[in-house]
């Protein structure tokens, strides 16, 4: 699962780490490090310039709104409710299959935040049902101090009760895809604190590496059976994950200090 993830680089850095072409965001957004659902992210992805006469795809730096609205929806509450799309499901699902054949983009972050949960809180989870609160938060991101590349789908939904020149008559909304989330040791753990993602939450987001982005952003690549093997997991053993405040559990709150790294779990939670 993905529900909070901080998002700090600036879009003159995203430009050289994505070699970004066209920058389109209406305005720069200011470094957030506790980015939840129904906020304006920034997102790259491959397409034509509108009114263009040159066809070709684009790469480019947008601002979307986190939590996809299908095009077909007659309202956009759903929205908030859709931030994630599972990797294993997603070229079948109604709500995404149009997007994932050929509106894929990267959603950049510095990581991502997830609670620690108790092994029976965790299988509710695989379960799909309801769960209890979550515990100690940790900060998930790459050991290198690397670009976390999130794998993220768009879509573009239409206010029918708006007319065409009203500037929020096209929502442009993303969702981020997860996956399993590895058993394999994490590059760097935390003394006291789990070995493995997986010791964490039973999902995390799907990471891609600097190979796959190309061919995860082209549009021409429609084919699901061609898409699908993009979706398989980073190589093992790229994460570090350590604890933070339980600061950042308050979506208010919102600094470069939710990044700092405890010396241990906060007394009273799980690990």
């Amino acid at each position: 699962m993905c529900g909070r993830y901080a998002s700090s680089r600036r879009p003159e850095d995203l430009a050289g780490i994505f070699e970004i072409q066209r920058e389109q965001a209406e305005e720069e957004l200011v470094p957030d490090y506790n980015v939840a659902p129904t906020k304006e992210v920034y997102a790259v992805l491959d397409r034509p310039l509108k009114d263009a006469e040159d066809p070709a795809p684009v790469r480019q730096l947008r601002t979307l709104k986190w939590g996809l609205v299908p095009s077909w929806s007659k309202t956009p509450e759903g929205g908030a409710r859709m931030i994630n799309a599972r990797a294993e499901t997603v070229h079948e699902k109604p709500s995404y299959r149009r997007a994932f054949a050929s509106r894929r983009c990267v959603l950049p972050a510095d990581g991502y935040y997830e609670w620690v949960t108790a092994p029976e809180e965790r299988q509710l989870e695989v379960e799909g049902k309801k769960k209890r609160p979550r515990k100690q938060p940790y900060f998930v991101t790459p050991a290198d101090g690397s670009v976390f590349a999130m794998a993220g789908l768009y879509e573009f939904w239409r206010d029918k009760t708006l007319p065409d020149e009203h500037p929020l008559a096209w929502w442009v909304t993303c969702t981020v895809i997860t996956t399993e989330a590895e058993t394999t040791p994490l590059a760097v753990a935390h003394e006291e604190g789990p070995r493995s993602l997986a010791d964490i939450h039973p999902r995390m987001p799907l990471m891609l590496t600097p190979d796959r982005w190309d061919a995860w952003l082209d549009p021409s690549r429609t084919d699901v059976e061609d898409l699908r093997p993009l979706l398989e997991p980073p190589p093992a053993g790229l994460m570090r994950a350590y604890p933070v405040s339980t600061a950042v559990s308050n979506v208010r709150n919102n600094g470069p200090e939710l990044l700092k790294e405890l010396d241990g779990p906060e007394e009273g939670t799980l690990f």
